[in-house]
Protein backbone atom coordinates (compact mmCIF):
# COMPACT_ATOMS: atom_id res chain seq x y z
CA UNK A 1 0.00 0.00 0.00
CA UNK A 2 1.32 3.23 -0.40
CA UNK A 3 2.60 5.42 2.27
CA UNK A 4 3.10 2.16 4.49
CA UNK A 5 6.36 1.29 5.79
CA UNK A 6 7.14 -2.16 5.48
CA UNK A 7 7.80 -4.36 8.59
CA UNK A 8 11.45 -4.97 7.32
CA UNK A 9 12.12 -1.06 6.83
CA UNK A 10 10.07 -0.52 10.47
CA UNK A 11 12.44 -3.22 12.28
CA UNK A 12 15.81 -1.65 10.58
CA UNK A 13 14.65 2.01 12.03
CA UNK A 14 14.17 -0.03 15.32
CA UNK A 15 17.39 -1.59 14.81
CA UNK A 16 19.08 1.98 13.93
CA UNK A 17 17.63 3.02 17.05
CA UNK A 18 18.89 0.54 19.25
CA UNK A 19 22.24 0.37 17.68
CA UNK A 20 22.30 4.30 18.64
CA UNK A 21 22.52 3.00 22.15
CA UNK A 22 18.73 4.51 22.31
CA UNK A 23 15.87 2.45 24.64
CA UNK A 24 13.35 1.03 22.11
CA UNK A 25 11.35 3.68 20.48
CA UNK A 26 7.57 3.31 19.36
CA UNK A 27 8.16 3.06 15.31
CA UNK A 28 5.18 3.07 13.56
CA UNK A 29 3.87 2.19 10.28
CA UNK A 30 3.70 5.23 8.17
CA UNK A 31 0.31 6.69 9.16
CA UNK A 32 -1.57 10.13 8.08
CA UNK A 33 -1.38 12.66 10.76
CA UNK A 34 -4.43 15.35 11.15
CA UNK A 35 -4.07 18.67 9.41
CA UNK A 36 -3.85 20.94 12.37
CA UNK A 37 -3.55 25.05 12.51
CA UNK A 38 -2.69 26.56 16.24
CA UNK A 39 -1.69 29.34 17.44
CA UNK A 40 1.78 30.98 17.83
CA UNK A 41 2.80 33.50 20.69
CA UNK A 42 1.17 36.12 18.61
CA UNK A 43 -1.77 34.81 18.44
CA UNK A 44 -1.55 34.12 14.30
CA UNK A 45 -2.63 30.39 13.58
CA UNK A 46 -0.17 28.04 11.86
CA UNK A 47 0.05 25.06 10.28
CA UNK A 48 1.58 22.10 12.28
CA UNK A 49 3.03 20.83 9.27
CA UNK A 50 5.29 23.45 6.85
CA UNK A 51 4.39 21.59 2.90
CA UNK A 52 7.87 22.96 2.10
CA UNK A 53 9.58 20.91 4.57
CA UNK A 54 10.74 17.31 4.22
CA UNK A 55 10.45 16.10 7.19
CA UNK A 56 9.04 18.40 10.35
CA UNK A 57 9.67 17.03 14.01
CA UNK A 58 6.90 17.57 16.42
CA UNK A 59 7.87 17.90 20.29
CA UNK A 60 5.04 18.13 22.41
CA UNK A 61 5.72 19.91 25.81
CA UNK A 62 4.86 21.82 29.13
CA UNK A 63 6.66 24.14 31.40
CA UNK A 64 6.57 21.85 34.06
CA UNK A 65 8.55 18.93 32.62
CA UNK A 66 12.12 18.77 33.87
CA UNK A 67 12.84 16.41 30.48
CA UNK A 68 11.77 19.28 28.39
CA UNK A 69 14.17 22.11 29.70
CA UNK A 70 17.12 19.40 28.79
CA UNK A 71 15.45 18.92 24.92
CA UNK A 72 14.88 22.86 24.16
CA UNK A 73 18.57 23.34 23.62
CA UNK A 74 19.69 20.15 21.85
CA UNK A 75 16.45 21.07 19.31
CA UNK A 76 17.66 24.75 18.62
CA UNK A 77 20.63 22.78 17.89
CA UNK A 78 19.06 20.65 16.04
CA UNK A 79 16.77 23.21 14.16
CA UNK A 80 20.34 24.95 12.97
CA UNK A 81 22.07 22.31 11.79
CA UNK A 82 18.90 20.89 9.74
CA UNK A 83 16.81 23.71 8.90
CA UNK A 84 18.48 23.98 5.45
CA UNK A 85 18.50 20.56 4.98
CA UNK A 86 14.59 20.34 5.20
CA UNK A 87 14.33 19.66 8.98
CA UNK A 88 11.24 21.86 10.35
CA UNK A 89 11.11 22.20 14.20
CA UNK A 90 8.12 22.72 15.67
CA UNK A 91 7.24 22.69 19.50
CA UNK A 92 3.54 22.48 20.90
CA UNK A 93 3.36 23.81 24.26
CA UNK A 94 0.56 22.30 26.78
CA UNK A 95 0.31 23.78 29.34
CA UNK A 96 -3.43 25.47 30.03
CA UNK A 97 -1.40 28.29 31.29
CA UNK A 98 0.17 30.72 28.72
CA UNK A 99 2.33 32.86 31.58
CA UNK A 100 3.47 29.65 32.43
CA UNK A 101 4.72 28.62 29.07
CA UNK A 102 6.15 32.01 28.95
CA UNK A 103 7.82 32.16 31.60
CA UNK A 104 9.51 28.74 30.62
CA UNK A 105 10.49 30.56 26.85
CA UNK A 106 11.97 33.79 29.19
CA UNK A 107 14.66 30.90 30.35
CA UNK A 108 14.61 28.26 27.40
CA UNK A 109 14.45 30.72 23.95
CA UNK A 110 13.36 28.78 21.36
CA UNK A 111 15.31 29.26 17.99
CA UNK A 112 12.14 27.41 16.02
CA UNK A 113 8.31 27.46 15.84
CA UNK A 114 6.33 27.22 19.18
CA UNK A 115 2.86 27.02 18.67
CA UNK A 116 0.32 26.57 21.37
CA UNK A 117 -2.60 24.13 22.73
CA UNK A 118 -3.95 24.69 26.14
CA UNK A 119 -6.64 22.19 24.88
CA UNK A 120 -4.44 19.67 24.67
CA UNK A 121 -6.53 18.55 21.35
CA UNK A 122 -3.09 18.05 19.30
CA UNK A 123 -1.77 15.95 21.80
CA UNK A 124 -4.97 13.81 22.04
CA UNK A 125 -4.90 13.55 17.98
CA UNK A 126 -1.30 11.91 18.71
CA UNK A 127 -2.01 10.18 21.11
CA UNK A 128 0.75 11.62 23.67
CA UNK A 129 1.97 9.13 26.42
CA UNK A 130 4.32 11.40 28.55
CA UNK A 131 6.63 14.45 28.37
CA UNK A 132 7.92 15.42 26.38
CA UNK A 133 7.21 13.38 23.34
CA UNK A 134 8.18 14.15 19.47
CA UNK A 135 7.28 12.75 16.23
CA UNK A 136 8.42 13.03 13.07
CA UNK A 137 5.81 13.64 10.03
CA UNK A 138 7.71 13.05 6.97
CA UNK A 139 6.37 15.36 3.45
CA UNK A 140 3.39 13.67 2.87
CA UNK A 141 1.79 14.29 6.32
CA UNK A 142 2.75 10.86 7.37
CA UNK A 143 3.90 10.01 10.90
CA UNK A 144 7.01 7.63 10.58
CA UNK A 145 8.28 7.43 13.97
CA UNK A 146 7.88 8.46 17.77
CA UNK A 147 9.82 8.84 20.58
CA UNK A 148 8.66 9.55 24.84
CA UNK A 149 10.84 11.54 27.13
CA UNK A 150 14.07 13.41 26.17
CA UNK A 151 17.31 12.77 28.18
CA UNK A 152 20.80 14.44 26.96
CA UNK A 153 22.09 10.45 25.77
CA UNK A 154 18.92 10.42 23.35
CA UNK A 155 20.71 13.36 21.38
CA UNK A 156 23.25 11.44 19.47
CA UNK A 157 21.35 8.70 17.99
CA UNK A 158 17.96 11.21 17.56
CA UNK A 159 20.41 13.64 14.83
CA UNK A 160 21.40 10.39 13.26
CA UNK A 161 18.02 9.37 12.46
CA UNK A 162 17.28 12.62 11.42
CA UNK A 163 20.19 12.44 9.14
CA UNK A 164 19.03 9.44 7.73
CA UNK A 165 15.29 10.48 7.35
CA UNK A 166 16.84 13.50 5.79
CA UNK A 167 19.09 11.72 3.21
CA UNK A 168 22.00 13.09 4.49
CA UNK A 169 23.75 9.25 5.19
Amino acid sequence: MKGLISRRQSLQGVAAWVGAGLCAPTVWAAEAVPALSLPKADGSMVPLFNPAAKLTYVDFWASWCGPCRQSFPWMNKVHQRFKDKGLNVVAVNLDAKRADADRFLAEMPAQFTVLFDPTGRSARDFQVKGMPSSVLVNAQRELVWRHTGFKDSDAAGIETRLAQALGLG
